[in-house]
């Protein structure tokens, strides 16, 4: 039942349904690793059957495990607990007794960690060449580099090992090894993944990212593993969103053809070009602009401050111990040892003054459309010039993080030449979902159904009056980017009044030990909006603990008891919308 199938969300689930356990899945997972036969993917590969009894521990089955049995794998700058943590330098070693913040997030979901991926060390590269742990040959060509940092990450998808992985990325690790290895590379918002348990590159640039053989894979993982940390001072409370359809016009803001960079490869910039044509049919207005002041940032990150804040991750192995490390990491890195705290606040002014740059010229577009890679190199070419081709693979991605911006690395259509193509979509912090949205449709991935629960990162909210579906306020929840879970009742214990005062006119659910049921709809909306919802309540109204017919408990619209004084009671109609519609009712229209 499960040999060679693909490992998706999608295709476990139904695996699971039919009578498959996790103990089939992880046997096939071991199969796959065994039968590739390159040992340089994995640092730490944990033995089948401490995984097995993982499973094997699993609670049953339910909505409350999303992941449940569904295998992935971490990059070894990423804490996993009992597993040691490299960064690719033995001499760096150390073994966590905690999962990171990400990762427990993940198993807490019912996802079973598989094992430790290489990459390049301390994550400086985008090759993934530059490991003492050997070089993972890619899973689609083993003559191309595999791409990094995150090497063992992208390959791991690539292979079809596991459902999804994690990478971290500062320059472009999250992004490159997916256009090499042909799978979905999501780099979120800076922030919306904690780096608690993660080994820093450039702590303020950093963050974890998502390797998975589609959109809706990489987002559901994104959307389980975000949330606030209050342990990591980088930490952002940054809601994921929901996939949902395009909307009908969108501008994509794209090189113009003088700063389109390809280095000769032309066959990458026909790829390009036909990716454009495919958003255009999906409804994008294509708006070219010149990249001159991103590609200034993206010097930057290998200048200066960012330079010596990677510095301050191996100071002491770089003083110490210099033979630990990488010949081209010490190289890299060790060129912060001749920069001075006035070199690093120049680099942070010429950042800020070429960042407004930026902002002009990205104002006015929703959002932008990449090559990830502008070329494709060897291995080969790699052990001839271990740095000018790494650079030229971060000509597209090097000025993301730097600008704060979200990205997601989506495959397109075969090259010509048969290597695969890819794009990235990148968009201003906090619109992980909107770029993804688009790169499930530019993939032709359906749309799955919206979750019919609240979400981590949103709080569930019953409401009985205006805020209800084609009524007045309801666009105070939606342009919140709340969404209707479903419409139901209450529990037979409330009465419902129409409340005195006014205008305007307001509902008011009193909950009693006997009464009726009460129509309501219960809304998801996202945590970050509720503070400012809740300053527009007015008094008598509150929110409080509303129980449902089906015996679920969720917040919801209440009125205090002293409030239905001088009220009408009009429980008897069970809903505000059939007391709105009695012919001798007479409302206005912004009631609540």
């Amino acid at each position: 039942m499960t040999k060679d199938m693909p490992l998706t969300l999608t295709a476990l689930r139904t695996a699971y349904d039919k009578g498959a356990t996790p103990a089939d899945i992880i046997h096939e997972v071991y199969r796959r690793i065994d039968a590739t036969e390159d040992p340089a993917i994995f640092i730490h590969l944990r033995p089948m059957q401490e995984v097995l009894d993982e499973a094997e521990a699993l609670p049953a089955r339910s909505d409350a495990q999303p992941l449940w049995g569904v295998p992935f794998v971490a990059k070894d700058n990423i804490d996993v607990a009992g597993l040691p943590t490299t960064a690719a330098c033995p001499d760096y070693a150390y073994t966590p007794e905690v999962d990171a913040f990400v990762v427990a997030k993940l198993r807490a979901a019912g996802a079973l960690v598989i094992g430790k991926t290489n990459l390049d060390q301390f994550a400086t590269g985008l090759v993934g060449v530059r490991s003492p742990y050997g070089v993972p040959k890619n899973a689609i060509d083993p003559e191309i580099v595999p791409g990094g940092s995150s090497s063992g990450s992208g390959v791991a998808v690539g292979h079809g090992f596991v459902t999804f992985s994690l990478g971290t990325d500062t320059a472009g690790s999250g992004r490159v090894p997916a256009a090499l290895n042909n799978i979905v590379g999501l780099k979120p918002s800076l922030g919306a993944l904690s780096a608690s348990g993660v080994v820093p590159a450039c702590r303020t640039l950093d963050t974890i990212s998502i390797f998975a053989a589609n959109v809706h894979d990489a987002f559901a993982a994104f959307q389980i593993a975000s949330g606030l940390d209050p342990a990591d001072a980088y930490s952002k409370d940054i809601a994921p969103g929901l996939l949902t359809e395009l909307p009908e016009s969108f501008t994509v803001g794209v090189p113009d053809a003088a700063s389109r960079i390809f280095f000769g490869d032309v066959v990458q910039a026909a790829s390009y070009q036909d990716s454009l044509t495919r958003l255009s049919a999906l409804g994008a207005q294509i708006v070219e602009l010149d990249f001159t002041p991103l590609y200034a940032v993206a010097e930057m990150l290998y200048d200066g401050a960012w330079v010596a804040e990677r510095y301050t991750v191996i100071e002491d192995l770089m003083r110490n111990k210099p033979e630990a490390l990488h010949p081209t990491t010490a190289q890299i890195v060790g060129a912060a040892q001749s920069l001075s705290a006035a070199d690093a606040f120049r680099g942070i002014y010429r950042l800020k003054e070429l960042e407004r740059a930026a902002q002009s010229l990205l104002a006015g577009v929703d959002m932008l459309c990449v090559p990830t890679i502008p070329t494709f190199y060897t291995v080969a070419e790699l052990e001839a010039d271990p740095v000018t081709p790494n650079s030229n693979l971060g000509t597209y991605t090097n000025f993301v993080n730097l600008l704060d911006m979200c990205g997601i690395a989506v495959p397109s259509a075969a090259r010509s030449d048969g290597r695969p193509g890819s794009v990235t979509l990148l968009a201003p912090s906090g619109q992980d979902a909107q770029i993804a949205s688009l790169a499930a449709a530019f993939a032709e991935e359906p749309l799955a159904p919206a979750p019919e629960t609240a979400l981590p990162d949103e709080i569930a909210l019953a409401v009985c009056g205006a805020h209800m579906s084609g009524m007045a306020l309801n666009h105070e929840l939606t342009a919140r980017g709340a969404r209707l879970l479903r419409a139901t009742t209450t529990a037979p214990r409330y009465r419902l009044y129409a409340l005195a005062g006014g205008p305007p006119q307001r509902p008011g659910l009193l909950r009693i030990e006997k009464g009726a049921e009460i129509e309501v709809e219960v809304w998801a909306l996202p945590k970050t909006a509720m503070g400012d919802f809740l300053a527009g309540i007015p008094a008598p109204l509150s929110i409080g603990t509303v129980e449902l017919q089906n015996g679920d408990a969720t917040h919801g619209f209440l009125v205090e008891t002293s409030g239905v004084q001088g009220a009408e009671d009009i429980t008897h109609l069970g809903s505000w919308r059939k007391f709105l519609a009695a012919p001798d009712t007479q409302v206005p229209a912004h009631a609540t």
